[in-house]
């Protein structure tokens, strides 16, 4: 049985051309990335749209239209992000609790930043919450832009002191030795991420006063041996490069006032064979420590280019599979031992 067709027509106001244009993008591009993504056709004269489909799917469509109409008020043209996080947040399953909380918005000198998936809602929240947390998922997800975040609120709202951004020193398939300059300079492009992050928020200038006064530290973790940091937000990034010594190691570095939030994607783990990994280690030793907040995300959170969600579950779906046949051949292995003895 086919799915009855329906239709419904939406006018949005002001009635702006430059904005209307904006809106629709050059050829119609976002109208039809749009059309593509929900499964439905829209028709436009003027500022009246006219979007047929399904139910679901033209709710769906007028509030992405509506919403991304209103992000066209500052004059500046929709880029193919903004479609594409709006069309998402359409797509995730509504939560009540979240309709009428604002406690997830982070607020830093330059913009606010808003968690667009309920998992990273749920990362911003236990962050606000627990004095340590984990986010642990694929790339994509916002981990370490989100924590960045957290931590530049909690600084200019004088909550912590200072700011320290700590990544291991672990190359991902590179060698630190053919890499121009000190230590501090081979690590310098590994921590780039931060910086970037750090740029957006508070601003060049500002940040490099910052971090000449070391109100802001970007580091590698081998720095921290031997320190406790007292009112000071710490965030280790790509924690599943640590082992699990260096991981007790950082940990225990956290002092009377601080906040720690430690990010990783166990499934990029570019350690030498053989080396446990200290997050797929910590993830088991203080699982059951409910002051410690876990966050874990998924392909569903996925934030950059449509396609990086799609090659995250292909990738996911693969392992799975391996996993599988894994599980098959030791059980046959297991089954031919038992026959023979």
């Amino acid at each position: 049985m086919t799915e009855q067709i329906h239709s419904r027509s939406i006018t949005l106001l002001p009635d702006n051309a430059q904005r209307l244009a904006s809106l629709c993008g050059r050829l119609n591009e976002n109208i039809h990335q749009i059309e593509k993504s929900l499964a439905v056709k829209i028709q436009q004269r003027g500022n009246l749209f006219r979007i047929s489909g399904s139910e679901a799917a033209i709710a769906g469509g007028g509030k992405v239209l509506e919403d991304l109409y209103l992000a066209t008020v500052d004059g500046k043209p929709l880029s193919p992000d903004q479609v594409h996080l709006a069309l998402r947040e359409t797509q995730q399953p509504v939560d009540q609790t979240d309709e009428t909380e604002d406690s997830s918005v982070i607020r830093t000198p330059r913009s606010s930043v808003k968690p667009r998936t309920r998992h990273q809602r749920e990362y911003v929240r236990s962050i606000h919450r627990h004095d340590i947390n984990f986010g642990i998922g694929p790339a994509g997800t916002g981990k370490t832009y989100l924590a960045v975040a957290c931590a530049v609120e909690a600084l200019v709202q004088e909550r912590v002191s200072r700011l320290l951004l700590v990544r291991p020193a672990v190359e991902a398939g590179e060698k630190l030795g053919f890499l121009p300059g000190d230590l501090a300079q081979k690590i310098d492009p590994y921590l780039r991420p931060l910086y970037d992050a750090l740029y957006e928020m508070l601003g060049f200038e500002r940040v490099g006063r910052l971090i000449e006064k070391n109100v802001i530290e970007v580091a590698p973790l081998a720095y921290m041996r031997g320190r406790t940091l007292n009112n000071s937000f710490i965030i280790l990034d790509e924690s599943q490069n640590t082992t699990a010594s260096q991981m007790k190691m950082f940990l225990t570095r956290i002092g009377f006032g601080s906040t720690a939030v430690i990010t990783g994607d166990v499934t990029q783990i570019d350690l030498p064979k053989g080396t446990r990994s200290g997050l797929v280690h910590v993830t088991k030793v203080l699982q059951h420590i409910d002051e410690i907040g876990f966050t874990y995300f998924d392909a569903r959170d996925v934030v950059r280019h449509r396609l990086v969600q799609k090659i995250v579950e292909a990738y996911d779906a693969s392992d799975r599979k391996a996993i599988s046949n894994l599980n098959q051949d030791n059980a046959s292995s297991n089954d031919r031992d038992q026959r023979e003895s």
